[in-house]
């Protein structure tokens, strides 16, 4: 018997290990899964005036998205305010057609990159890789000749989010919204991987820290039954920031906030970018 017992818990032991090397050796493609997708121009889905973008970002990697033009474009002479949009994990920019249709703001032009490895682009996604993506996409908008570098927002959702946070320590943006944002890699790991030991993990992606240094204001949309990064979190990052606010959709969950939000979601948006965006 009690040699049964010490091959089931040795059996155990190794299974634990093996877990626990596994999800330490594969964390990046955990948190990063990089869907492949075809990139169409953004005017084949409805997108009038979107064009194919190729940019390359500081490590030499080709980056590929869309830009969408102002609508309705400003007086003559005078230039657009500007808009980038981070995405989610399991999103590619192409995927996100109905949402820019429905969902970008008037008068803006929106940029959005496929990351590393994402979509069409180059490479294979990293942490830092994410946040040398995110640089390529800054200089991208900030550097068009019908966009007013001075008057540029940031979107960030779920995985996005930390690339939003990012852009916006990092250089001189207008105002940051965060779809279902969340704290941080380890509360996220905790929460998730929590048979891990967090030693282990790489990532930091802390959206807290980030949040503390933000000097622009910050509107953090949230789902009330996220169970993917709970609302606790979104509160967090809202209250950790100095010009904070959060608005809370009720019922909805992680990946269903454009839907559960519809006409509120958009008029929220629609508001406090141009509030921010003015000259």
């Amino acid at each position: 018997m009690l040699a049964t017992v010490l091959k089931i818990l040795a059996a155990l032991l190794v299974g634990y290990a093996l877990v626990v090397f596994l999800a330490w050796r594969f964390q990046d493609r955990l948190a990063f899964p990089a869907p492949d997708a075809p990139l169409p121009p953004p005017g084949a889905l409805g997108l009038a005036g979107g064009e194919v973008v190729t940019t390359t970002t500081s490590d030499g990697v080709t980056l590929r998205g869309w830009y969408i033009p102002p609508r309705p474009a400003p007086p003559s002479g005078q230039r657009a305010p500007g808009l980038l949009w981070f995405y989610g994990n399991m999103e590619t920019v192409s995927g996100l057609a109905s949402v820019f249709r429905e969902f970008r703001p008037p008068g803006v032009g929106l940029l959005v990159l496929d990351y590393r490895g994402y979509g069409q682009s180059g490479g294979t996604p990293t942490e830092e890789g994410l946040y040398r993506d995110a640089e390529a996409a800054w200089a991208l908008l900030s550097e068009r000749a019908d966009i007013d570098s001075t008057r540029i927002a940031v979107y960030g959702r779920s995985l996005g989010s930390a690339v939003a946070l990012y852009v916006a320590t990092e250089h001189r943006v207008r105002a940051v919204v965060l779809d279902s944002p969340f704290s941080s890699a380890k509360e996220m790991a905790d929460r998730h991987y929590g048979i891990v030991p967090s030693a282990l993990l790489r990532l930091r992606l802390d959206n807290l820290e980030r949040a503390g240094r933000l000097e622009v204001p910050l509107l953090v949309i949230h789902g009330s039954d996220d169970r993917v990064a709970p609302m606790v979190m979104g509160r967090a990052v809202a209250d950790t920031a100095p010009k904070g606010q959060l608005l809370v959709l009720q019922g909805a969950g992680h990946n269903d906030t454009y839907a559960m939000g519809g006409e509120s979601y958009r008029t929220e948006l629609h508001a406090f970018l141009s509030r921010h965006l003015e000259p």
